[in-house]
């Protein structure tokens, strides 16, 4: 009996989401022979099929019905008997995602790398076996191997996902009609974010937190401002409350809640779980490998995304930390320089993050509860988009930027926003924390008037005492 084909590459990467897609690319670029294994039907992961790029294609459509509903008026347009068509709006989604999987497939073809499609399975020697949905096998061998295989959502035990009545964000994204009342358990990014486009699609959505806020972790000031403009929009969020056991039916949940003591259940027609997400380490046994592993059971990995096994490599949801696919795709980069023998390290102090909900909010570095707990001198600066030209021919007012800065070397240690495309408003905020800017380099910076952008400078310029527009 002959031994199966040993294929070999410079590297095997085990994933092909933003982070294995990504890793894979940028070793082509350098040079390297490239297989990526991935055994999904398209390319992207979670985010482009099933996370951040369909979620973010709904918000899109469930704005602008929104818009249209409440705000057309405002500016003078009339429009009589605005309705959804759902299918329609469904349609646009997959499509939106099929454009950024065939994107993601050209690139592979571009860059001339392989991708082994099946499941892959780590074994010792940097070998990975393939197995294919026909049932045949190949084993692919790499001087390196990059584990790229991303997170899962969690389940609860009396919440399994059916993806049917009871979803992940999966199930959440192709609901095939507007529930009458949707419960969403847990007060997250996800939860917050799908909450909301079957809010404004006309859904009464509820919000089961257990911690004592929403968006646990973000700075204070956001979270007040956040869940005050949430519940005026209409989402009804109860926080601190556990949800205690649900029953499903064929028809819908009940769900069985507890506050202070006092119980009392939800009855929807769906149920959203979204309490988090954790490692995917299917395909790697880590204890055969002796592969280090975290409590929370995520690959250890060094400032060079190395595992403790020599020429593995981890990047991505499974190292742990914030599970974002923009993180995913640096440590992707990271570990494929590093290979290449780039004098490179990975640092996830300006890593920022997004919540897509509308207003949009936007953060990066320490909040000031962080800062003050450090007990470090500090400053903060503070400019609300009420007072700033652009936001009020928009019509969004709603929010602001806030700086939080060292008080003795004006150094920006955070920045936190809620508001009107505070998603790219960010962007220069990462950039100066990069270079260890100071809010006053932001100050002096000349902002295009009218812009958005206008409200990071006189944020800068308040946590410098001399806003010049309030």
């Amino acid at each position: 009996m002959t031994s199966p084909t040993l294929h070999t590459a410079d590297v095997v990467v085990l994933g092909g989401g933003p982070g294995g897609y990504v890793a894979s690319i940028r070793a082509a670029q350098l040079g390297l022979s490239v297989t990526c294994v991935e055994y999904d039907k398209t390319l992207g992961g979670t985010c482009v099929n099933v996370g951040c790029i369909p979620s973010k294609a709904l918000l899109q459509s469930s704005e602008h019905y929104e818009w249209l509903r409440l705000h057309a008026a405002e500016h003078g347009i009339k429009v009589d008997g605005a309705s959804i068509d759902l299918p329609t709006m469904m349609a646009r989604k997959t499509d939106v995602v099929a454009q950024n999987t065939k994107g993601v497939e050209f690139l592979f073809k571009k860059n001339k790398i392989t991708w082994a499609k099946g499941y892959g399975t780590l074994q010792p020697g940097n070998v990975v076996e393939v197995k294919a949905a026909d049932g045949t096998t190949s084993h692919w061998q790499g001087k390196s191997v990059i584990i790229a295989t991303g997170s899962v959502p969690v389940q609860l035990p009396f919440l399994k996902f059916d993806e049917k009545r009871v979803l992940s964000n999966v199930g959440a994204l192709s609901i095939p009609e507007v529930p009458k009342h949707l419960v969403v358990v847990g007060g997250g990014v996800i939860g917050l974010e799908l909450g909301s486009v079957w809010r404004r699609l006309g859904a009464k959505v509820t919000v089961v937190e257990f911690l004592p806020t929403i968006l646990t972790g973000n700075d204070d000031d956001l979270v007040k401002e956040a869940d005050k403009i949430f519940r005026k929009q209409g989402l009804e969020i109860h926080t601190g409350t556990k949800v205690t056991g649900a029953e499903v039916h064929s028809d819908g949940v009940r769900v069985h809640v507890e506050k202070d003591g006092v119980t009392a259940h939800l009855d929807a027609d769906y149920v959203l779980v979204s309490v988090g997400r954790k490692s995917a380490i299917g395909g790697i046994d880590a204890v055969a490998l002796g592969l280090a592993m975290g409590a929370r059971g995520e690959i250890l990995v060094d400032d060079q995304q190395r595992t403790n096994l020599p020429g593995v490599y981890a990047i991505g949801d499974v190292c742990g930390g914030k599970l974002l696919a923009h993180k995913a795709e640096e440590e992707g980069v990271v570990a494929a320089e590093v290979i290449a023998g780039k004098p490179v390290h990975m640092h996830h102090r300006t890593i920022p993050g997004i919540v897509y909900t509308w207003p949009e909010l936007a953060t990066v570095g320490l909040t000031e509860q962080d800062v003050k707990a450090s007990g470090r001198a500090y400053r903060v600066g503070k400019f609300p988009f009420s007072a700033n030209g652009k936001a009020r021919t928009m019509g969004e007012t709603q929010g602001f930027v806030k700086f939080v800065v060292d008080r003795d070397t004006d150094e920006i240690l955070g920045c936190h926003m809620i508001g009107p495309n505070v998603a790219d408003l960010l962007s220069e905020v990462v950039l100066a924390m990069e270079y260890r800017g100071s809010a006053e380099d932001i100050g002096i910076t000349v902002h295009s008037h009218p812009t958005l952008s206008e409200t990071v400078k006189e944020a800068a310029l308040s946590a410098l005492g001399r806003a010049i527009h309030m």
